[in-house]
This record gives structure tokens, C-alpha cells and sequence, in this order.
């Protein structure tokens, strides 16, 4: 993929990232639709009204994993954590935070170079762009 079909990727993952709620409902659901089982993770935080209710809750937790890169991005008091981990068989050799939009980018050019090799990222980076 070229530059500016990685930044054409980014600014689709943006949309909708001023409601963070929202922003992290839809961007899970594109990405574990997308992405092979296993390499999307959610952890959702429900309230007892919620439970009760039957609902799903909000989620609390997204974890990417695209070859040793692990993208994590979660609610902290309202506020989004961004951390990105260099793994290795299930061990983190590197972790550090980042803002939104240095993950929205670095979660582009991540599915950016899986699109290199695999099919399904492909049709991923399809789905954000159209």
C-alpha cells in the first residue's frame, strides 16, 4: 500500500472518534467481522441495569493483535488509553501508551501491512474504505 492509501485508511478509522463510545462499538464490530478469529478481542463493562436488561454493555476494552503488534484501547474514567505492545509468543518485549491518533495510525499501517499478505486484512481495509 502506498502513503496515501494508509492515511485514506486512517481517516476512515477516525470517523466517529469524537464519540468515543460510539467510536468503539463500531470500530470492534468492523474489526472482528473483518479480521480472523482470535486477532480481535473486546471486553465489555456492564452495569447491572444492563445485565438485567440483557445487553451487551459498552466496551470497555479493545485488543488488536496483528502479527507481534498488540493494539490496546480502553475507557479509563471517561477518558481513551491507547498502548501498543511488540509480542512475542505471548510475551511483551515493549509496551507504551499513545494518544488516539498515533494508534488510529499505527493500527492503519498495521492492517496496511497484513493487507500485504493476507486476503481477509485486504477485504478490511475494503470495508473501512468504501
Amino acid at each position: 500500500m502506498t502513503d496515501a492509501e494508509v492515511n485514506m485508511l486512517a481517516a476512515a478509522l477516525r470517523q466517529d472518534s469524537a464519540d468515543l463510545t460510539l467510536y468503539a462499538k463500531v470500530l470492534s464490530a468492523k474489526l472482528s467481522d473483518a479480521l480472523p478469529p482470535g486477532a480481535v478481542r473486546i471486553r465489555r463493562g456492564r452495569s447491572l441495569k444492563e445485565r438485567l436488561a440483557g445487553r451487551e454493555g459498552a466496551v470497555a476494552e479493545l485488543d488488536v493483535a496483528l502479527g507481534e503488534q498488540r493494539l490496546s484501547l480502553r475507557m479509563d474514567r471517561g477518558r481513551v488509553v491507547g498502548e501498543i505492545c511488540h509480542e512475542v509468543r505471548g510475551i511483551v518485549l515493549s509496551r507504551r501508551q499513545v494518544g488516539l491518533d498515533e494508534w488510529i495510525d499505527t493500527l492503519a499501517r498495521s492492517l496496511a501491512a497484513a493487507a500485504a499478505s493476507n486476503a481477509r486484512a485486504r477485504e478490511a481495509i475494503e470495508r473501512f474504505l468504501t
